[in-house]
């Protein structure tokens, strides 16, 4: 994914990107609030247009594409999950809001089910379900689109770590079998070192080129280090 020379703007703020994100990786987000993290992913997924630029994925102008017709999936930290639907229906919506699935549909909705440790939970309400497993649900429903990019704005931060830490488990693995691209929001450090290859940072108006998540919590630049309270 190239974002090439993008400039966002929202009333008095601005945000410059010319970043390539690597296909086949789990790209962590970080910086401090307010500094355009979510503004970055609404402009990738399409509902914030930008001011200059170009948006790239595999060579292809995404630009000005409708947000349904992007190679990707979005997940956002509320979850998105209707109260009044069912699991398997909150999920099928991943593949048509019509909900009238056909046999092979439903065979790939109950799969996704199973592969996120749903299976038989299908017929319950977002309601009968825990923190953990509406994460899950949600998380189905995004890779029932079998979009090639994932992005994620802190779908987890809610939890607790050890469930929050089980579903970025869930994620590496499940990215990792769908071979699906992931660029992802956090504001846990944690959270990027324990899944993520790569990690960009955000600071003073601009996206800083990802680099490799070890290396750069080994040796942290001044704006990593400014983030995390270092001198």
């Amino acid at each position: 994914m190239r974002l090439d020379d993008v400039q966002l703007r929202l009333g008095a703020f601005d945000l410059a990107a010319d970043v390539t994100f690597e296909t086949g990786r789990i790209t962590a987000v970080m910086g401090a609030s307010g500094s355009g993290k979510s503004t970055l992913l609404a402009a990738i997924a399409g509902f914030l247009d930008p001011a200059a630029g170009r948006i790239l994925i595999a060579d292809r102008d995404i630009t000005n594409l409708s947000p349904g017709d992007r190679p990707l999936s979005i997940l956002f930290q509320d979850q998105n999950l209707f109260p009044h639907l069912t699991v398997a229906q909150n999920v099928g919506m991943g593949l048509r809001p019509d909900l009238r699935l056909s046999r092979d549909q439903i065979a790939r909705r109950d799969a996704v089910l199973a592969d996120v440790g749903l299976a038989g939970f299908g017929d319950r309400r977002p309601r009968d379900l825990s923190g953990g497993q509406q994460g899950r649900a949600a998380l189905a429903r995004a890779l029932l689109r079998d979009r090639p990019w994932l992005l994620l704005d802190e779908p987890f931060g809610a939890l607790g770590p050890a469930l929050r830490h089980e579903m970025l488990d869930l994620l590496a693995e499940t990215a990792a079998a769908r071979d699906i691209s992931v660029l992802m929001v956090t504001h846990d450090p944690d959270d990027a070192r324990r899944i993520a290859q790569q990690t960009a940072v955000i600071a003073d108006g601009r996206v800083i080129a990802p680099a490799a998540t070890d290396a750069l919590f080994a040796a942290p630049t001044p704006e990593l280090r400014a983030y995390l309270g270092q001198a």
